[in-house]
């Protein structure tokens, strides 16, 4: 027989040219071998002895090489679920700027009016008042976005946390600082939330990589909430309910803007411990 490199073959009855790789004859059906010769081995475009290209090899050489997906740090095990705690909140708020419009009673039994004198649970329940409908309109849409977008990378108990907490320890702030404090609204809060969320955006900005995220539309919340203290100079209530009427001036506005600075820079402050955290959990 011949060699692996030849061409082809004669067959010994009919004298026919075959493929050398065939074990009998497609013409008389002559015997030629035993067994078919085996394929000699492709060696690598190096010429290194030793490696295969058999299918898998020339599929695997063959298929393009293509860059491993970045992970996206900024999705979590809470990105698919609910905001349950967000809609609470919302809810919450809404539901209280109905019953202070049927009540206005309700309003200066929760928003902070001057000193707090021992009613530390104004502290919480102040942020959830809200007199003008602008100013609810603003604070609470800012609250279901950017309260939705931290639930989704945090979880609801970090939503929970930043509502009451740093919004509580703002409106202390400006207890602390003002003679005659007047805070109302969750401007502070859903600052906080907003910054969080900006934290990652920020720091890939001033790193110069990409990122995901909407800087522009986030500072133009948070220009409108920081803006709204100064668009109601002064706010005059009247409250009446169960036949008792109750007035009170205050010179101010319940959108506090000392709350809003203060929660603001609380929530960069936690954004990037966040950050820092999760990278050193990769």
């Amino acid at each position: 027989m011949t060699s692996g490199a030849d061409l082809f073959v004669v067959c010994k009855q009919c004298g026919s040219e075959v493929s050398p790789y065939i074990t009998e004859c497609p013409y008389c059906g002559g015997r030629l071998r035993r067994r078919a010769p085996k394929l000699p081995r492709v060696r690598d475009a190096g010429g290194g002895p030793g490696r295969r290209a058999g299918l898998t090899g020339l599929l695997r050489r063959s298929a393009p090489r293509t860059r491993p997906r970045p992970v996206r740090t900024g999705y979590s095990d809470y990105a698919a679920a609910r905001p349950n705690a967000t809609i609470a909140l919302v809810l919450v708020s809404c539901g209280a700027w109905i019953s202070i419009h049927a009540e206005p009673q309700i309003y200066e039994r929760l928003a902070i009016i001057g000193p707090l004198h021992g009613d530390w649970w104004r502290l919480f329940t102040s942020e959830l008042v809200y007199l003008r409908g602008s100013y609810a309109l603003v604070a609470i849409v800012t609250l279901a976005l950017f309260g939705w977008l931290v639930e989704q990378r945090h979880g609801p108990a970090v939503v929970l946390a930043v509502f009451f907490g740093v919004g509580a320890a703002a409106a202390l702030a400006a207890c602390a600082v003002e003679n005659v404090p007047f805070v109302a609204g969750a401007n502070g809060a859903a600052l906080a939330l907003l910054a969080i969320w900006a934290v990652p955006d920020l720091r890939s900005l001033r790193a110069g990589e990409d990122y995901e995220g909407d800087l522009l539309g986030a500072g133009a919340f948070a220009a409108l909430l920081l803006a709204v203290p100064f668009a109601f100079a002064r706010v005059a209530v009247l409250a009446t309910g169960r036949g008792a009427e109750v007035s009170f001036t205050v010179t101010g506005s319940e959108a506090n803007w000392l709350v809003g600075v203060v929660g603001a820079v609380i929530g960069l402050l936690i954004g990037l411990g966040l950050c820092l955290r999760a990278e050193a959990e990769r």
